[in-house]
């Protein structure tokens, strides 16, 4: 079994897909408490450390087969000021300080489109040329989640580095031959477990994939599907984006549905019985955030293969 630590583990996402490619955690390290007790109460047995990252010393898991992590995107988000490494939530030191600790066989750090705006072109090689300086290959690819079987337009940068010594080629997992399922077919087991009598009407209906599912800050934002040009995308497909529905419609429910938070779940392609605890606006910030689990399962297949390889 290949060994992982995992920095910004968040609820889970790229940790359960690493898992689902073979990847053992020895460690995840996680900030926020209630991530923490997702993590904690889904995986018992995963060694999660709550903590600040920059308090965590990587040296005495050094050699470990990958270091993983989706560090903080509202540096470069559009969604955010996009401050770069100004913004004090930029955590690409602390993933290159612990790169310099551990000496991973691998190292896979994802991030959003913004990444590779021209304006953050003098910091992104910057951020390469450090991981290549401490002795990896270093590859940047934008990967898009629909084209990994997830309902969803989800675009994100994967940075992966794989160490010198290792000699088999990385190379990024192809794109899924069969397109992503729909909305509609993602959904209708759970949109119509209440016998609601429009079910085949609004499958039909939506018939796309899902726009981005937004995650949301502290700060601002409730149990919601975003701002108001994801809300019309979401009308397009019979969705009421305006808020979060506690249950799926009932038989007579005329009009656009709301999704649950189960819903919006599995449409960022977690399994069912992943639970994010009973808070609704808690619950869709840490689903929001996450990184979907079957395009970390690709990439982690990848890695896995060229450290097996190697």
């Amino acid at each position: 079994m290949l060994t992982c630590v995992e920095i910004c583990a968040g609820a889970g996402g790229q940790a359960l897909g690493l898992d689902y490619a073979g990847f053992e955690h020895v460690a995840l390290v996680e900030y926020e408490s209630e991530y923490c007790e997702v993590l904690k109460n889904n995986r018992p047995d995963w060694n999660v450390i709550c903590a600040d990252v920059h308090n965590f010393d990587g040296t005495p898991y050094k050699g470990v087969d990958l270091l993983a992590g989706g560090v903080p995107c509202p540096p470069f988000s559009k969604a955010s000021k996009q401050l770069g490494q100004d913004d004090e939530r930029d955590l690409f030191p602390e993933a290159i300080r612990l790169v310099k600790e551990i000496r991973p066989r691998a190292v896979m750090l994802e991030n959003v489109r913004g990444f590779l705006d021209p304006k953050f072109a003098e910091y992104r090689k910057h951020i390469m040329d450090s991981i290549s300086d401490l002795g990896y290959k270093v590859h940047i690819k934008l990967l898009n989640a629909c084209d990994y079987g997830v309902p969803q337009l989800r675009p994100r940068v994967i940075i992966i580095g794989i160490r010198n010594d290792i000699k088999a080629e990385f190379t990024y997992p192809d794109e899924y031959a069969q397109n992503a399922p729909t909305v509609g077919e993602t959904l209708k087991s759970l949109m119509g477990q209440n016998g609601w009598n429009n079910i085949d009407a609004w499958v039909s209906q939506a018939n796309k994939i899902a726009p981005t599912i937004v995650g949301g800050s502290k700060k601002h934002g409730g149990p919601d599907l975003g701002p108001v040009r994801a809300r019309k995308a979401w009308a397009e497909l019979g969705v009421d984006g305006s808020g979060v529905a506690n249950e799926a419609p009932a038989p007579d429910f005329v009009g656009m549905p709301k999704l649950t938070k189960e819903m919006i779940a599995l449409i960022q392609g977690f399994p069912p019985e992943w639970n994010f605890g009973k808070r609704k606006t808690a619950a869709c910030r840490m689903i929001g955030n996450a990184f979907p689990p079957p395009v970390a399962k690709a990439v982690g297949l990848e890695i896995k293969r060229c450290l097996e390889n190697g």
